[in-house]
């Protein structure tokens, strides 16, 4: 049996074939012009005025120096339409007509993108609140715990309660009172330990688990 001939689908095959277009700067000055601005923003909240000649803005508009002001010393307005020249150039090659143009948000997408970084700096200012809020808890809890220490003998007594319950030794407490404070204010071979640098073991290379993505922490 015969092999079916492709002469026929040859034929017809540029009918509903259609040339690929490269993706290059002359097919996409070959292509239809943009119709409407990419932009999200309605018409009637567009800004007015912005109509008239477009015009080229690499190349400056001003007009030269040198007849601008003709009070300058020719030196000076030689070396300022040389730098303007300079400058002039410099914008001509690097703003290329091919380059594409930056992206910037619209007014809604900017108002959404403002409103979302608001409600993140407001959670981190009332995060670090909390924060400091904790950390001055502590360390009242901290100076009443000491002041406390200070405050008693061996036994635990005040002077005012020493002397309502009758105990037995000089009233004002003498050398006990206050003596568990001045052992928790020791710093006795305290500094002879491991730096706290050193609680991690320093390497280049980044944590197991870095940034928590998922905030179960």
């Amino acid at each position: 049996m015969k092999a079916p001939s492709t002469a026929l689908l040859r034929t017809f095959s540029p009918l509903w074939q259609t040339p690929a277009t490269p993706w290059t700067a002359r097919a996409c000055v070959q292509q239809q012009p943009q119709c409407a601005n990419f932009s999200s923003t309605r018409s009637h909240m567009a800004r007015k005025g912005r109509g008239g000649e477009k015009r080229d803005m690499r190349i400056s508009e001003s007009p030269p120096l040198s007849h601008a002001k003709p009070a300058i010393a020719p030196q000076t307005a030689r070396a300022m339409e040389t730098a303007s020249l300079e400058q002039t150039l410099i914008r001509y090659h690097l703003q290329h007509p091919l380059t594409p143009r930056p992206l910037r948000f619209s007014r809604n997408r900017s108002l959404r993108h403002w409103t979302i970084h608001r409600a993140w700096r407001l959670y981190q200012s009332r995060l670090q609140s909390a924060r400091q809020l904790e950390l001055e808890r502590q360390y009242n809890s901290m100076a009443s715990a000491c002041e406390a220490l200070r405050l008693i003998d061996n036994h635990g007594l005040t002077t005012e309660e020493r002397g309502r319950l009758g105990a037995d030794g000089e009233p004002n407490g003498g050398k006990e009172m206050g003596r568990l404070f001045r052992i928790a204010m020791r710093k006795d071979d305290v500094w002879d330990g491991v730096p706290i640098e050193y609680a991690r073991i320093q390497t280049e290379t980044p944590p197991r688990d870095g940034f928590n993505e998922a905030w179960t922490r």
